[in-house]
């Protein structure tokens, strides 16, 4: 049996002549919290969207949880949890409505849900909220409620776009231990940030820049490989190269209006 949960070749993205993401490659362990890094616009939302089945790639494939995005989309769909980069719950539906519609979704029986129901009320942290309308949440509880909607069906791979966008640093914490207990439970968390200081989290990271991945590896290894003290600094060295080099000709020269 592979221990690969995510491997990706070539995977390419094109709208019109402006390439979002080049030929992207790499793979992602079972039980890995693996980091994809890079400023707003660097390609990050458009490859989570590719590898979750939700946007056709140009060229090249990723198989995910042992599907094809390409030809199998609905199958890896059902293998994973997504929890997208904006407030993907609905405002107007009380707590308990989303489980519930979200269970509807994923295709959880009465029995199942009765399991699950009273996990993500308490990883959330909602118990005796269960009647409040999801827009008069905190942000951190709508942030737990909607990674708990998307872990109902209990996936083996979660992909999580910006999830701390918005939301205070001791909510950013809490939601990090969260994501560190499913890895050791061993689901595969595949996680996209623009905060660099969360990649520390991560046991293996890349780093991406106008569509190309530029540098990989754990948080210590790219700091050793570069001899600075933070990944801020390497990163900040990384995107300097680039500049000092140039663009190629007929490359990825502009950075797209949303990653």
């Amino acid at each position: 049996m592979s221990d690969t949960s995510i491997e990706v070749s070539g995977l390419t993205k094109k709208f019109g002549d402006f390439v979002a993401v080049s030929s992207v490659s790499f793979k992602v362990a079972k039980g890995e919290i693996f980091g994809f890094l890079g400023a707003n616009g660097a390609g990050k939302s458009t490859t989570i969207r590719m590898l979750c089945g939700l946007l056709s790639p140009t060229s090249g494939d990723a198989v995910v949880g042992g599907y094809s995005v390409g030809d199998q989309p609905e199958k890896v769909k059902e293998r994973i949890g997504y929890m997208s980069q904006k407030f993907s719950l609905y405002e107007d539906l009380t707590v308990m409505e989303n489980i519930r519609f979200f269970a509807g979704i994923y295709g959880l029986d009465r029995r199942r849900l009765g399991t699950r129901l009273p996990w993500v009320l308490e990883m959330a942290g909602l118990k005796g909220r269960e009647n409040s309308l999801a827009r008069e949440l905190a942000g951190g509880w709508k942030q737990r409620l909607a990674l708990g909607c998307a872990l109902l069906h209990e996936p083996e791979i979660v992909f999580l776009d910006e999830p701390t966008g918005g939301v205070d640093p001791v909510s950013r914490r809490r939601f990090w231990d969260l994501i560190s207990d499913l890895s050791v439970r061993g689901a595969t968390i595949f996680v996209t940030t623009h905060y660099l200081d969360e990649a520390e989290y991560c046991h293996r990271i890349m780093l991406m820049h106008a569509g190309e991945i530029i540098a990989g590896g754990s948080p210590r290894e790219l700091k050793d490989r570069y001899g600075l003290t933070t990944l801020e600094d390497v990163f900040l060295h990384l995107i300097e190269e680039r500049v000092r080099e140039g663009p190629e000709p007929g490359g990825n020269n502009e950075v797209p209006r949303e990653s």
